[in-house]
């Protein structure tokens, strides 16, 4: 910045301003434009494509400059917030003309990630969160609020239930105390769009206080969090952040829910990647979401989501929504009918936000008027249907009948886009309004009149009355009768054929006509603001409508989508097992040629005969399909969803783990076979009685005598644990067959081919029994791999298989029992393995975590292949 001494009065009151917001970049109004300066403007001037010039180029005051229109900020400002900019906005405060001196500036809102309300910067069927989280050592208060729907939640709990919620909110920007900067990176990672705040701000007096003022309640007991402290101090923390933004109109927001882990089927972030609910592994890809999300409106939208990523585990709640599905099939004109409404309701959750912030536009009230006329509609569809649920639906919707008598008397049938534009008041609803508008509409007639007086008491014919700028009306006389023209009439102008003049009349109707048009807009302007207030008072019945439209849409998708693709109700029962006959992959069998018929599978788990199921066969058959059809079946069941199948029966899933293929994680140092053993042993250690694993491939991240060993001490873990988890273990291991004979509830199941002279054909059918071959040969040349390879790999498959025969020692599929898969290395004359002998035998196996001891098997491999180095 420049010098002091020589900063205008208008860079002083810049860099005062600037001053209290350095973390944001400032939009200065200036006049007609939004201006940026110094760092703000080079960045902006990067991010939004705009020319960067300098002010007092040359000058010891010289700096940077970059702007755009003021009209075109909901052009420009998504872009900044997009690109991870943290926004203020600096307008005048005061008329400039009325100035005395410099025009008096004010930041009147700080827009960030996670405090946005323009439509422009949110995504319309994803809510957009703001999350705080505070951190102590004996656990992890979290909260969540998206200021766009009034959306509100609170969490306490430890890091991995905790991290999980951070994964399914995908909070825009996280808070978090700067003390607390260290231990937030350590327990979470790096990879959330942190802003660090002063720790006073998660206090918990204060955040308490926050809390209490903001409701308006004595205590928190009401809400069900009084002894939650830490998620007090979170959620506080969140209130004082928006106050800090300028945002203080938060009458929308009218509740906070406490989030339990007993409440919803827990889903690991490695779960959700895996089954891709939200986003694909792949580019070409197609998550979950985009295949079964078929709502009308925009809250639905972001409804479904939530439900998604917070399956039930109440058998009565799941129960009531496939009860709605029911009644909306059976009545297949009332589905029709509540989807064309829905179809043009308009976002009311977000609409009630901006109401309550006073960010509401005339022509978006229009719109809410029209979508309050929709509801008494989809109430009487729903209650003529017949069916009770549907009436129970409709009764969830509440009376808006005064709110939709209160904009249609009140607001314009055309309002405009913005205030400032006029028509936004009805005509008739107010009497001083419509005066004015009155004498405007009758302008012309008080001109005409005058006119046509001052021409018969002149005796001029051709006399002429219009408007500029410069000198506002007057009266243009051609130079043929200027000699015409009275005394009492001022000359303002001489042009070559004419010359123009105004009279103190004219100037008195001038100044009323245009006083008229300055009250009419002030006047607009304090009734729309009444409008507004009169509207405030309504809020939680626009939230109860909000929320009960978008619960229906779900359940209309949900039963277009169950009518569309043959799904079924699934039957839920007090035991725990899976029952599925006839199911298919809801994502793949969508992306399939045209005419190409997906195979359905059967698949029974039972823990007490069928615990764990063991499938093998080779690569592309559809193993891992299998695997995670039968996770989304339970979770789509559990979501309230019809499903993909002829028919299901479940007992309730609680958990669900997926490990599946093996990935580095370079950034965080981590190899292969580390990511797998963590998310493995993250399963191993967190399973339940209700819980559903699902492990592809386990063991490939290592060499294949460890990989066999470790794949048959995790299932054999399994097998053994006392709660018996359900179990889909797919392996490309045929050795691990073989446990079927000493594990009595693992049954072996393979995915069928049929194999023809130099090919194969998947016939993706599970059936019982193992399969010997991995057919990699098969793929490789399906693939496209040049004969060459295929024949080299094809003579070297058989040299291995003949070294196999001949040695005792090899795991094979008559000799794989766990002391073969030892590799006899400890009858060797080694130091190094003689010292692994004595280390192994002093471990105390039964003290031993299933991590730790994964971890020590990890750390005799690496002494061995350092050996082999």
């Amino acid at each position: 910045m420049a010098k002091s001494g020589s900063v205008t009065p208008l860079m002083k009151q810049y860099n005062q301003i600037k001053a209290k917001y350095p973390d944001a970049l400032l939009l200065f109004r200036v006049g007609d434009f939004y201006e940026t300066f110094g760092q703000d403007a080079v960045r902006a001037a990067e991010i939004l494509d705009i020319i960067l010039t300098k002010r007092g180029s040359g000058s010891v005051s010289e700096v940077e400059l970059a702007g755009f229109p003021h009209h075109a900020l909901n052009t420009y400002l998504p872009k900044l917030v997009r690109a991870g900019c943290r926004v203020a906005i600096c307008d005048q405060l005061e008329d400039p003309k009325l100035a005395k001196t410099i025009v008096k500036r004010g930041v009147t809102e700080l827009v960030t990630p996670g405090v946005a309300l323009n439509d422009d910067v949110l995504e319309r069927k994803k809510n957009n969160f703001l999350a705080a989280v505070y951190l102590d050592k004996k656990a992890i208060g979290l909260s969540f609020l998206d200021i766009s729907t009034g959306d509100f939640w609170m969490a306490e709990g430890h890091a991995d239930s905790m991290g999980q919620l951070l994964q399914n909110f995908t909070p825009s920007e996280v808070l978090v105390s700067k003390p607390q900067r260290k231990i937030f990176e350590s327990t979470f990672g790096m990879g959330y769009p942190v802003f660090f705040m002063d720790d006073w701000a998660f206090e918990h007096s204060g955040a308490l206080e926050k809390l209490t003022g903001h409701f308006q309640t004595a205590a928190l007991d009401g809400f069900g969090i009084h002894n939650k402290n830490r998620g007090i101090s979170a959620a506080g923390a969140v209130l004082h952040y928006l106050s800090s933004t300028q945002h203080h109109r938060l009458a929308h927001i009218t509740v906070i829910r406490l989030l339990s882990n007993t409440a919803y089927v827990g889903l690991d972030q490695f779960t959700i990647r895996n089954l891709e609910l939200f986003q694909p592994t792949h580019p070409e890809g197609v998550p979950l979401i985009e295949v079964i999300d078929r709502t009308q409106t925009a809250m639905g939208g972001r409804l479904l989501r939530h439900w998604l990523a917070f399956p039930l585990k109440e058998r009565k709640a799941i129960t009531k929504r496939h009860a709605v599905i029911s009644a909306l099939l059976e009545t297949p004109d009332c589905m029709d009918q509540t989807r064309e409404y829905l179809g043009q309701m308009i976002d009311l959750e977000r609409i009630m936000a901006k109401i309550a912030t006073e960010k509401i536009r005339p022509r978006e009230l229009g719109q809410l008027a029209a979508a309050l006329k929709l509801i008494p509609q989809i109430k009487i569809a729903l209650t003529d249907s017949g069916q009770q649920a549907l009436q129970q639906a409709a009764e969830a919707l509440a009376d808006s009948e005064p709110m939709h008598t209160l904009l249609t008397k009140t607001l314009h049938p055309d309002a405009p886009v913005t205030v400032n534009k006029g028509k936004v008041i009805a005509p008739g609803f107010s009497v001083a309004l419509d005066e004015l508008r009155n004498l405007r509409a009758t302008t012309q007639e008080h001109l005409d009149a005058l006119l046509d007086k001052e021409s018969r008491r002149t005796g001029i014919p051709s006399l002429k009355i219009a408007f500029n700028n410069v000198f506002g009306y007057y009266i243009e006389v051609r130079n043929t009768h200027k000699d015409k023209v009275p005394e009492d009439w001022i000359r303002k102008q001489t042009l070559v054929s004419a010359e123009r003049y105004i009279t103190e009349e004219l100037k008195l109707f001038e100044t009323k006509i245009l006083t008229a048009e300055d009250q009419i807009l002030v006047l607009e302007q304090q009734l729309f603001s009444a409008l507004i207030g009169d509207l405030q008072k309504d809020l939680k019945t626009l939230k109860q409508n909000a929320t009960a439209l978008a619960s229906l849409d779900c359940l209309c998708g949900f039963a277009l989508l169950a009518l569309k693709n043959s799904y079924c109700c699934p039957e839920f029962n007090e035991t725990r097992q899976v029952d599925i006959q006839g199911g298919r992959h809801p994502v793949i069998e969508q992306q399939l040629p045209h005419g190409t018929p997906y195979i359905a599978n059967d698949l029974h788990l039972v823990p007490d005969s069928q615990q764990l199921i063991m499938i093998t066969g080779p690569n592309m058959s559809g193993k891992s399909a299998i695997l995670r059809q039968t996770a989304l079946i339970c979770l789509l069941a559990q979501i309230g969803s019809y499903v993909p199948a002829t028919r299901v029966q479940l007992g309730l899933v609680d958990k669900i783990f997926t490990r599946v293929g093996a990935s580095d994680n370079i950034s965080m140092g981590a190899s292969t076979f580390m990511v797998e053993m963590n998310e493995t042993a993250s399963i191993l250690n967190n399973i339940t009685e209700q819980s559903l694993v699902l492990l592809d491939e386990i063991g490939r991240g290592t060499s294949t005598y460890d990989g066999i060993s470790i794949a048959w001490a995790i299932a054999a873990y399994l097998h053994e644990h006392p709660y018996r988890p359900k179990v889909l273990f797919a392996t490309h291991y045929h050795e691990l067959n073989r446990m079927a004979e000493d594990f009595n509830r693992i049954k072996n199941f393979n995915v069928s081919v049929k194999e023809m002279t130099e090919k194969v054909v998947f016939l993706r059918k599970l059936k019982p029994g193992g399969s010997a071959h991995s057919f990699g040969i098969h793929v490789a040349r399906m693939a496209g791999m040049p004969q060459h390879v295929i024949k080299t790999a094809s003579q070297k498959l058989k040299q291995l298989e003949k070294q196999r025969a001949d040695r005792p020692d090899f795991p094979s599929q008559n000799n794989t029992t766990p002391e073969a898969l030892q590799l006899q290395f400890f009858n060797l004359d080694d130091p190094l393995l003689e010292s692994l002998r004595e280390e192994i035998a002093t471990l105390d196996i039964d003290t031993m975590t299933p991590v730790e001891a994964l971890m020590q098997l990890h750390k005799i491999k690496n002494r061995l292949t350092q050996k082999g180095k």
